[in-house]
């Protein structure tokens, strides 16, 4: 059974968030007002939506696939929790050469609802991590 996810909307004219396809995880999150964002700038992108993630769960919010490709429109920095309750905004740049404007009512980015467990932090000492076939081998170390 789908979990329900409280939407308030701040005005009628603000799409509600929708999946666009059957089987789609990201439902698509629409501008609340017009914004035009140039090259190398970013915003926080009013959605007019404010709304009650439920207790275990948390809304990640994803690129628009068309923006980024052909546009140069990424996210960033956008988490959602369940205790929020202000206006979900997302977080934009624009990676592209030319200025980008988002009109009322286009869509911004998709939001994909995840469970999470919460974990316990238990401090160890150097040394005390169990080895693994990685290691400490960062950035690369698998190859191309």
């Amino acid at each position: 059974m789908a979990k329900k996810l409280k939407i308030v909307r701040l005005s009628d004219s603000v799409p509600m968030p929708r999946y666009a396809l059957p089987g789609d995880a990201g439902f698509d999150l629409y501008v609340y007002e017009r914004v035009t964002i140039a090259p190398g700038d970013r915003a926080a992108i009013q959605t007019g939506y404010k709304m009650e993630i439920p207790e275990g769960y948390v809304g990640i919010i994803y690129e628009k696939s068309g923006l980024s490709f052909k546009h140069g429109i990424i996210t960033y920095g956008n988490v959602i929790d369940s205790g929020y309750r202000g206006e979900v905004r997302v977080g934009v740049m624009n990676l592209g050469k030319e200025a980008y404007t988002f009109e009322p009512g286009h869509k911004v980015a998709q939001m994909i609802i995840h469970s999470y467990e919460e974990v316990k932090f238990v401090e160890a000492k150097d040394g005390e991590l169990s080895e693994s076939e990685r290691g400490a081998r960062g950035f690369g170390s698998t190859g191309k």
